[in-house]
């Protein structure tokens, strides 16, 4: 299984180290290759699969990441991608609860530490393929290649290709299935490792603590299960010395017959056959896992050579030296452009110019702070290089729609609905153009279109109750809202309207009895306890109402409606003082207030006449 000292190992351009020292040295330019990338941001993906993802949060139950994908959405969902990988969000969870919130930094501190593990133990992976496995009495590894594999080992360190794994959080799913893989290796080799035991061929515990790793890492990213691959590949070619071209021989054309006495005398074909067995297991699972179907994506969704004495020639030492700094130079330069969205999508700009999906992704990130303007320039390029890029398509109608250009919006948004009709927001939003250009049967259809492809939509009812309510359908608007407040409990928006249209219609007490119900689930909602104090007000329960409107004022104390409807209850309660406070605070905050002039200068005369009928 071992071979010498690799005959070449001593011809590479590097002191010979020690092994903890080697180990150093490529954490170290491990580090100094992504260190940069410690204080970015959440990019790309990570916006899915961490900012937006529910599972991170502490009130989340543990136990959803069993059942959802890497974004947060239910595996039996047809719109998942099926990318199960509970252990990489199970870091996720960790690290915002380390932080206490999405703090990016310890997120991207954990990537890059991670980065060096895996770069440390490629030392161990290389010198076990380049100088083959063997251990010394304490059970270490013995490197034949110890120049050879701490090269190799800072290539891989340095390589620009791991930018993306490492500068973008997403990319832990590589990392922990990298860091695992290499793990799952290490310990099968170990089973070869039997020590004083001569008369075993090898281990069937560390055989078994391999697969179980390979578990790990497939449960970190799906191609963790690849390792048995190699796990295998490794046995037969390099423990077993195992002929390939000659056993392929004599298989197909039957030469000599095949003896597989000698396999089974070396263990070979029972290992192997733990593994198929492993592997098998693991890819049922995960088939069930995965709701047996397929996942859905949408359609936007170099070579070394080798020559004698090639270490030879100062040239050649310097050509090393200064590729190892290229490599450098250049993660230190990608993991910079991977610290912002906005930095990264810039870049991509000038490598992919006629990729619509980059075009789109610089006009999202313009239209997320709050350029619009720029926006829609790129996502109309994104919409000319991909005709029927329907996320474009739906991203530039609402900004369009945002911007009164209702008729080119309601376009667009027809136009990806008609390509892709089961696009549930885009239906949504087209209903919502369409509300605006007073086409009310349409909107209506556009919204039940929209639930219809997406069951559980509380956003569609709302918007719906709303299309209800402008058209004085009292009955159904309540209707449209309180599913949306059923899907979705915290829904601010739906329990407020109701409140509202409750208090507007006169119905008082059902309007008191849903904004207390709206208050139980967020107690903390300022704009629900001024829709309620109003009502209460009218019921005339004064010191209720005026309760809600100081807890209201406490949250949002510059809010100038709130000042103002306070002063008319303690106008109403007979309390003046406090009442000619309260319009004076709305009027500093809002001098333009309705109504709020008229009634201060109603209480002014109020307050004057009552004086001067004072003995």
């Amino acid at each position: 299984m071992a071979l010498t000292e690799v005959y070449w190992d001593h011809h590479i351009p590097l002191p010979r180290l020690a092994p903890g020292l080697a180990k150093i040295i490529v954490a170290l330019l491990a580090l100094l290759c992504f260190v940069n990338s410690y204080d970015g941001e959440f990019v790309f993906d990570d916006s899915e699969a961490i900012v937006n993802n529910k599972d991170l949060r502490p009130t989340t139950p543990l136990s959803n990441i069993w059942s959802n994908d890497f974004w947060g959405s239910n595996l039996s969902s047809n719109s998942s991608h099926k990318s199960y990988r509970p252990l990489t969000v199970l870091t996720f969870r960790w690290n915002y609860l380390v932080a206490g919130d999405l703090h990016p930094v310890g997120f991207h501190v954990l990537n890059i530490i991670l980065h060096a593990l895996v770069s440390i133990l490629m030392i161990d992976i290389f010198a076990i393929l380049i100088g083959g496995l063997d251990y010394d009495e304490k059970g270490w590894i013995v490197n034949h290649a110890p120049k050879t594999s701490l090269l190799a080992a800072m290539f891989f360190a340095t390589h620009p290709v791991h930018t993306e794994s490492v500068a973008g959080i997403v990319g832990r799913a590589d990392l922990l299935c990298a860091l695992f893989f290499q793990l799952s290796f290490l310990t099968y080799c170990k089973a070869f490792n039997t020590g004083s035991n001569r008369d075993e061929r090898f281990s069937v515990h560390w055989v078994v603590v391999s697969l179980s790793l390979c578990a790990a890492a497939m449960l970190c990213k799906e191609q963790g299960i690849t390792v048995l691959g190699v796990n295998a590949a490794f046995d037969v070619l390099l423990i077993c010395n195992v002929n390939v071209y000659e056993l392929s021989q004599k298989l197909l054309l039957r030469k000599n017959g095949f003896d597989v006495s000698e396999m089974f005398r070396m263990g070979l074909l029972r290992r192997l056959a733990l593994m198929l067995l492993g592997g098998l297991s693991m890819l049922y699972a995960r088939w069930r896992i995965m709701g047996t179907g397929p996942p859905a994506f949408t359609e936007v969704d170099n070579p070394a050579s080798f020559a004698e004495n090639v270490f030879l020639r100062r040239l050649l030492c310097i050509m090393v030296l200064a590729l190892l700094c290229l490599y450098v130079v250049r993660c230190a330069l990608r993991s910079h452009q991977w610290r912002s969205e906005q930095s990264l999508f810039i870049s991509a700009l000038s490598v992919c110019p006629l990729n619509a999906k980059v075009h789109y992704n610089v006009g999202k990130n313009l239209a997320d702070r709050g350029n619009s303007t720029a926006a829609i320039i790129y996502y109309r390029e994104a919409v000319r290089l991909h005709p029927t890029y329907v996320h474009a398509m739906n991203n530039l109608g609402n900004i369009l729609k945002e911007k009164n250009e209702l008729v080119e919006a309601e376009e667009l948004l027809s136009k990806a609905v008609s390509i892709q009709p089961d696009f549930a927001a885009a239906w949504m939003n087209l209903g919502i153009v369409q509300n605006s250009l007073q086409k009310f049967e349409k909107a209506e259809q556009s919204y039940w279109n929209a639930i219809r492809f997406r069951r559980k939509y509380p956003d569609c009812y709302y918007n719906l109750g709303r299309l209800y309510a402008d058209q004085n359908r009292h009955v159904e608007a309540l209707n449209a809202w309180r599913n949306a407040t059923v899907l979705k409990p915290d829904h601010s928006l739906a329990w407020n309207n109701m409140v509202i249209l409750l208090d507007n219609t006169g119905n008082l007490g059902q309007a008191e009895l849903i904004g207390r119900e709206a208050l139980r689930l967020l107690p903390e909602d300022h704009t629900i306890m001024f829709s309620l104090a109003n009502v209460l007000g009218k019921l005339q329960k004064y010191k209720e109402s005026e309760g809600f409107f100081l807890h209201a004022l406490r949250i949002n104390p510059n809010a100038a409606s709130c000042h103002g409807n306070l002063a008319v209850l303690y106008h109403r309660w007979g309390k003046l003082d406090l009442a000619k406070k309260h319009y004076e605070y709305a009027l500093k905050l809002d001098p333009e207030a309705p109504g709020t002039r008229d009634n201060y200068n109603m209480l002014l005369r109020k307050m004057d006449q009552f004086n001067r009928s004072l003995p």
